[in-house]
């Protein structure tokens, strides 16, 4: 049993990471601002302790005594990010890169940072590894790759860093979010029975459903030390890597009468990324992401068909995280300011 730190345990992965954890018979504290609350889908597992508190307001007390931090607090995705892209590095660089010391001061031994794939943007070339160009095209990419960076250097015989380059999320969590490529597909689908493409559908995402992602964290903490010791590693499945369009083929599979529509809002979407995932299959060979696009999808549709999904769900703001956090902002910058 090990006594673990999650924050951002209210989130669309943290849920899912709560109930791994406990499932396994870990003492879990959760902390989360509750940016988000009333945006829950389904009921879910909470920790056995939970903080309501900003990440970057946490102390040495807060954490002792505590295994590993999984830090999975953030604005946290690219438009939310340009919202406002000094509150942006305020959360998710300068909080994480001070939740790190904190926690390195606190004698937590294990540090593991949700990082993303967005690192990549606009790829060189495609089937990225962990060690090509980075060329980050957004706030919130820049922020995950600056704090890797900072934290890095705190790494010692003490203290070990890893840093999770998380596959772009999909799939069914109690904390829904359709802010995200292939949920907002399929919701579309159902709202409208038109499957809209914002850009030309050619750019490449590697896909990862969300509970795969809280799988990895659990995989990396009971890791050996000097498999993942300040390393940063593509959390997604060589086999997982699609186009918008293939996204699109497969909503329409599940919803024959959807139709494809491109919108043109995005036109050509510079984001283009095509990732290996070699590295994370070598070092962990028995983690393997439990889900594919398909299963993902067919999960996600049932529920979204039992709970009715509706043109109102799609275009509101429970489900799309810029929509709620552009009306609590001033709950950040309260927080940061305290």
């Amino acid at each position: 049993m090990m006594r673990v730190f999650v924050t951002g345990h209210l989130g669309y992965i943290g849920v899912h990471l709560v109930d791994l954890l406990l499932e396994a018979g870990h003492d879990v504290t959760g902390c989360d601002l509750g940016l988000f609350d009333g945006c829950e889908w389904e009921p879910f597992a909470r920790p056995q302790r939970e903080l309501r508190k900003d990440v970057r307001d946490l102390t040495e007390a807060d954490l002792d005594g505590h295994d590993c931090v999984m830090h999975l607090a953030a604005i946290s995705n690219d438009p939310m990010g340009e919202l406002n892209p000094g509150l942006t590095e305020a959360v998710n660089l300068e909080g994480s890169v001070e939740l790190a010391r904190t926690a390195k001061a606190a004698g937590v031994g294990r540090y593991l940072f949700s990082g993303s794939c967005s690192v990549y943007g606009k790829g060189e070339k495609l089937d990225l590894e962990e060690g090509d160009p980075l060329n980050p095209l957004t706030a919130y990419a820049k922020s995950k790759i600056e704090t890797e960076r900072l934290v890095s250097e705190m790494a010692d015989d003490g203290f070990t860093p890893a840093y999770l380059r998380n596959a772009t999320a999909f799939g069914h969590s109690p904390m829904l979010r359709i802010d995200l490529v292939v949920n907002n597909l399929l919701g579309s689908a159902l709202a409208y029975n038109q499957i809209r493409i914002m850009s030309d559908g050619t750019p490449w995402r590697p896909l990862v459903h969300c509970r795969d992602i809280a799988r990895a964290f659990v995989a990396f903490m009971n890791a050996p030390r000097e498999v993942i010791h300040n390393k940063a590693i593509n959390v997604g499945d060589n086999a997982q890597n699609y186009q918008v369009k293939d996204v699109a083929d497969q909503v329409a599979r599940l919803i024959p009468s959807a139709k494809i529509v491109f919108t043109g809002e995005v036109g050509n979407d510079p984001r283009n990324y095509r990732v290996k995932f070699d590295m994370l299959n070598h070092l962990l060979p028995e983690f393997r992401p439990q889900y594919t696009l398909e299963t993902g999808m067919e999960e996600l549709h049932r529920h979204m068909v039992d709970h009715g999904f509706s043109a109102a769900d799609f275009e509101g703001k429970q489900f799309v995280r810029l929509r709620t956090l552009q009306g609590r902002i001033d709950m950040l910058t309260a927080a940061g300011s305290a």
